[in-house]
């Protein structure tokens, strides 16, 4: 691939360099609509692309992303270095190796304050998993805990290589202004990617 880095894991396509159009949309998107955030989850480091476009917003004081896997972190100071040092270097980030369901689970305990903003891009999305474990994350309770995660009228956006006609149904009967965003990519495959934002209901109040 020239200059340009893949990551492919047991033969399957992840992710690579050549565009992140759509990994900066997802977190430009859910901060456009909330304006005020100031805490950020990133959900899956991938090759950095949407925490560059995190720290590219001075508003934000918390920038958290939570990647499973320790290797890719590691190739962040070499290979991806050109992308993502001086992103890392910013105070605001922390990046935290763990399951994002365990990470979730500790904030629905308090350990760590709710965020504002939760950027999902783990595994290929909804419906693609080469992990199965993954494919919890976008079924009713694995969302569950990522709603839970979010301050009420906090803003979610989930990255998916395709769309889902059945995770976007499962999103808009759990939030509110719920839309949609297509990027097209320049791959052998013909689907754009798609970026789903809705916002975590505000509780009422009598």
């Amino acid at each position: 691939m020239g200059e340009h880095l893949e990551v492919v894991s047991n033969g399957v396509f992840l992710m690579d360099t050549r565009d992140g159009r759509s990994e900066r949309l997802l977190v430009r998107t859910a901060l456009d609509a909330h304006p005020r955030a100031r805490r950020l989850l990133v959900g899956g480091l991938g090759v950095g692309f949407s925490l560059v476009e995190a720290v590219g917003h001075p508003g934000l004081t918390v920038i958290d992303v939570v990647e499973i896997e320790p290797d890719l972190v590691a190739w962040h100071a070499a290979h991806l270095r050109h992308i993502t040092a001086e992103a890392l270097t910013d105070p605001r980030v922390r990046v935290v190796v763990a399951d994002l369901r365990d990470h979730l689970a500790a904030v629905a305990r308090g350990t760590t304050s709710r965020y504002d903003v939760v950027c999902l891009d783990v595994d290929n999305g909804p419906g693609w998993s080469v992990f199965e474990g993954n494919a919890e994350l976008y079924a009713p309770a694995g969302l569950a805990l990522v709603l839970d995660a979010l301050e009420p009228g906090g803003e979610l956006a989930v990255w998916s290589a395709h769309a889902s006609q059945q995770f976007e149904a499962l999103l808009r009967d759990r939030l509110d202004d719920v839309r949609t965003e297509t990027v097209d990519v320049h791959l052998a495959r013909t689907e754009p990617d798609v970026v789903y934002v809705g916002r975590k209901p505000a509780p009422a109040y009598r």
